[in-house]
């Protein structure tokens, strides 16, 4: 993640313990949905960065579809969130309007919370329509000294959405999680390589690449990381990567054999007598 500027990090430490003490003490009096907006709003400007007057979009609505805040950059909404009641707790189906009006008007980023819990979701429409959750964290458990919780939420803070930093942080979650590592230990290869140093801890040993990949896909990858669709996607991801590298390397070493060999031209001019 990108390193948090100073000035951020300064208003991380002083605005995140003031909030934990309104947060716990609007638990405790179990206050509504209206009364956890406002303190929301709150967050969103000073501890998020926002300029509550031009940035936040109270009750956007549109088409009969309706969520509680669109957080804009410029003229651009970056991404939607919907909040609960404190004592409320979070259900994806929460999101479902946010989903739809943010699938209607492209934009990638929906956030569900009650204060306390906060769930960031990316919105897809890739076939149909989904949202997963990237990240999710409790307000009351941070550390506003600690460095990565405040890489966490410099994602979410107004210059962190600038530089559109949560959509470099999906793509690195997307191409280093549990099913892509899955999905490279079954390529030929690394299954090549597990092969080899088998056959080296014992002369004469035969083991063939088949024999090491039906033993990691039963035997050693949970099954989930095998036949699940996230796994499928991870195979399609790896396989897409491993091709471009390969027409890559070919081209590379196409240019190579084309290359002249250094002082094959005949420059007669240039012998010396």
């Amino acid at each position: 993640m990108a390193n948090v500027p100073a000035v951020v990090s300064k208003r991380l430490i002083a605005n995140i313990p003031k909030f934990k003490k309104i947060l716990e003490s609007a638990r405790k009096r179990d206050v509504n949905e209206s009364d956890t907006v406002t303190i929301v709003t709150d967050m969103l400007e000073q501890v998020f960065g926002f300029d509550k007057y031009t940035e936040i979009t109270r009750e956007f609505k549109t088409q009969g579809l309706r969520c509680d805040f669109a957080i804009k950059s410029g003229e651009d909404i970056e991404y939607l969130l919907e909040v609960k009641a404190i004592g409320s707790e979070l259900k994806s189906s929460h999101l479902n309007q946010a989903v739809g009006y943010a699938i209607r008007q492209g934009i990638k980023w929906a956030m569900l919370t009650n204060g306390i819990n906060w769930e960031i979701h990316r919105v897809d429409c890739d076939g149909k329509v989904s949202h997963k959750r990237l990240f999710h964290f409790d307000f009351l458990e941070l550390n506003p000294k600690n460095n990565d919780h405040q890489q966490m939420l410099f994602l979410l803070c107004k210059r962190g959405v600038a530089k559109d930093l949560i959509t470099e942080y999906y793509e690195y979650k997307q191409s280093v999680n549990r099913y892509t590592i899955g999905a490279v230990l079954l390529t030929d290869p690394v299954l090549g390589a597990v092969r080899r140093e088998i056959r080296r801890m014992k002369a004469g040993l035969k083991v063939s690449t088949d024999d090491v990949k039906e033993m990691i896909s039963s035997e050693v990858l949970k099954r989930d990381l095998v036949e699940s669709e996230d796994a499928e996607r991870a195979r399609k991801q790896v396989a897409k990567a491993m091709k471009k590298h390969e027409k890559s390397k070919a081209k590379a070493d196409g240019s190579k054999d084309r290359e002249p060999i250094a002082g094959s031209e005949n420059h007669e001019d240039s012998v010396p007598v």
